[in-house]
């Protein structure tokens, strides 16, 4: 099993719009908390990646609404990298509600590696990032 970044979240009234329900753009700052968290927890420090000019942006964003979540509900994000190419890292980001464990959203976030200073993405990743998320892909790691 691939290594899984759990995050809970309580739905507050700022996550929702007009209809009561959880805003769309609010997912994208959670599925970027829980991308975050993964990368640190496979052992990849963002701060020594600044520090060698390595920035992984966003490239792709698939979202699924499967149900509305809404306010004070406590919900799940479970995040998986579900696919490792030598350029790209592709995150699953799946949504529950935490008591009925209801599916709310399914979405796959893609992350390139490009070079802070002149904005060109790597040819390759480098070896030590891919070895770190292919370990992370390959083996379930312990918190």
């Amino acid at each position: 099993m691939a290594l899984e970044y759990i995050q809970e979240i309580r739905v507050l009234y700022s996550d929702t719009d007009a209809y009561g329900v959880v805003w769309h753009g609010s997912y994208t700052k959670w599925f970027e908390a829980a991308r975050v968290g993964l990368v640190e927890k496979s052992g990849i420090e963002l701060e020594n990646l600044e520090a060698d000019n390595i920035l992984f942006p966003v490239v792709e964003l698939n979202i699924r609404y499967k149900s509305s979540a809404k306010m004070n509900e406590r919900i799940i994000i479970k995040t998986q990298i579900c696919e490792l190419k030598p350029l790209s890292v592709t995150f699953e980001h799946k949504v529950y509600e935490k008591e009925t464990n209801t599916l709310r959203v399914i979405a796959h976030s893609t992350i390139v590696v490009t070079d802070a200073k002149t904005g060109k993405m790597y040819r390759r990743m480098p070896e030590k990032i891919y070895n770190n998320f292919l370990t992370a892909l390959k083996e379930k790691i312990n918190a």
